[in-house]
């Protein structure tokens, strides 16, 4: 079997907020949020992918951390490319720059309140249970 194709998500965590981009293509999920990341390149560790999808996405450089819960199964992916495909969050401090939809309809800092309330992309949903307590560690109290 070849080997598992792995898509990188990013998980920039900064004030109690994570970062939500939300998707321009393609036209049948245009307007879904999203972890800004893309596909790893051949060679390419989900780590060095995950630096160079936010730069191309967002315009920043970000320092890549620990994975944020299990990986997701991508089934339709798998089959598009015939070998197993997973969607894998990488938590990521943000180093270099303030995000910009580039390739993006828009971003937004989300609270963990505000998690449940976007149309998240099907994929994506699994990891909002495990960003839930770090974005309330670091929350400012009220």
């Amino acid at each position: 079997m070849r080997q598992t194709l792995i898509v990188v998500g990013a998980a920039i965590i900064r004030d109690g907020h994570v970062l939500a981009a939300q998707r321009a293509e393609p036209r049948a999920v245009r307007g879904r949020w999203e972890f800004p990341g893309g596909k790893t390149e051949p060679g390419e560790s989900p780590a060095e992918a995950l630096v160079r999808e936010c730069r191309e996405e967002l315009g920043v450089t970000v320092r890549p951390l620990e994975q944020v819960g299990d990986d997701v199964s991508l089934p339709e992916l798998a089959e598009r490319y015939s070998r197993p495909a997973v969607l894998r969050l990488l938590r990521a401090d943000l180093r270099v720059g303030e995000p910009q939809a580039l390739e993006h309809l828009a971003v937004r800092w989300v609270a963990s309140g505000g998690l449940y309330g976007l149309d998240w992309m099907p994929a994506d949903v699994p990891f909002l249970g495990a960003l839930t307590p770090l974005l309330r560690a670091q929350e400012s109290p009220a």
